[in-house]
């Protein structure tokens, strides 16, 4: 017989069966309560509800999760975890722990199509789209495993695996669900896109005030349709004047990511030309060296390069950050996610 996984319903949807099953409403704030702040994954497990009524409501419904296939652990303490979804696909999460910040970040889809360059994920190809109720879950089944060492998640970043703003709905419908169910700030929320045009117009409008970055990582059309070929369709100059319109909240700022690459686009002229490029725009960058992998065809920069670009942007008011990795020994680090297996 078919079961309905209560996750994959809205707040609304699960009212219209409660109501179907002629049960008073506030069983629907029940069900709400114990899947999304208490964490059950059986029907079994509310308990304030009587062993007749939970067997009943076990016989039409059940509370979906992903399953942890693999956990590693790097020596500088970063967390990969491989989750098995219900149709036997597979997705990573990355725990970030950073002083007094423990950041988790999400995947939006399984695989990629992008085909960047430097990323290792886009080798998979896309697979599908993430449901909503599989990118929460990946918060959800986090906190449970380390909420027995009494630690909790603090931020969330969408630069797993996949494009978020290729899977516009299910990422804006997980947002509202992470803001109004679990009750996460927006604020320490940040979402990375490799600069989907039409969807970072719509993103304000229709999702919940969170933080924007970009994947830049070129200061010309040339080597950012090399590096990442989305670019031929949304091209540079149309994101930077998308970017100046982005209404930003005060105090608000684009993130821009920049993957710096020896030879490729970490010589002085991209510095300039992105201290010349970002002008106006409210901007913090993070400077990531490249995270080399087996068989890449891209070297990480020497240090001495990358302290140049960084000071070069400094020196023109840029908050400028130089972005340490972690996880690389795992394949934890900015992009390098893929599932190992099968």
């Amino acid at each position: 017989m078919y079961k309905q996984n209560l996750k994959e319903l809205t707040t609304k949807q699960i009212e219209k069966i409660i109501l179907d099953e002629s049960l008073p409403l506030y069983r629907s704030k029940q069900i709400v309560q114990w899947i999304y702040k208490k964490f059950v994954d059986s029907i079994n497990d509310i308990t304030e509800w009587s062993k007749s009524l939970r067997e009943r409501f076990s016989e039409k419904y059940y509370i979906g999760r992903i399953n942890l296939f693999d956990k590693r652990i790097s020596i500088d303490g970063t967390i990969k975890f491989l989750w098995e979804l219900e149709d036997g696909e597979k997705i990573e999460s990355v725990l970030i722990s950073d002083k007094d910040r423990l950041t988790l970040c999400v995947s939006s889809q399984v695989g990629c199509m992008l085909k960047c360059k430097f990323c290792l994920t886009g080798k998979i190809g896309l697979k599908r789209n993430l449901k909503a109720w599989e990118i929460v879950d990946q918060y959800i089944q986090v906190s449970k495993i380390i909420q027995k060492e009494n630690r909790k998640i603090t931020n969330i970043v969408f630069m797993g695996m996949g494009e978020p703003l290729l899977n516009f709905e299910n990422v804006v419908e997980a947002l509202w669900r992470l803001k109004d169910l679990i009750l996460f700030s927006p604020s320490r929320i940040t979402l990375s896109t490799a600069g989907i045009i039409p969807a970072i117009k719509e993103l304000p409008y229709k999702a919940p005030a969170i933080k924007l970055a970009i994947s830049l990582n070129a200061t010309d059309n040339k080597t950012r349709s090399y590096l990442m070929p989305i670019n031929k369709k949304y091209p540079l100059h149309e994101l930077i004047k998308t970017l100046r319109d982005y209404p930003l909240k005060p105090r608000h700022r684009i993130t821009f990511e920049y993957i710096l690459i020896k030879g490729i686009n970490c010589s002085e002229k991209d510095a300039y030309r992105l201290s010349e490029l970002l002008k106006g725009i409210p901007s913090k960058i993070n400077l990531i060296p490249f995270n080399p992998w087996e068989g890449c065809e891209f070297e990480r920069p020497e240090d001495n390069e990358i302290l140049n670009f960084q000071e070069i942007l400094a020196a023109r008011g840029y908050s400028v950050f130089i972005r340490k990795s972690k996880g690389t020994d795992i394949l934890a680090a900015c992009g390098q996610l893929k599932a190992l297996y099968p």
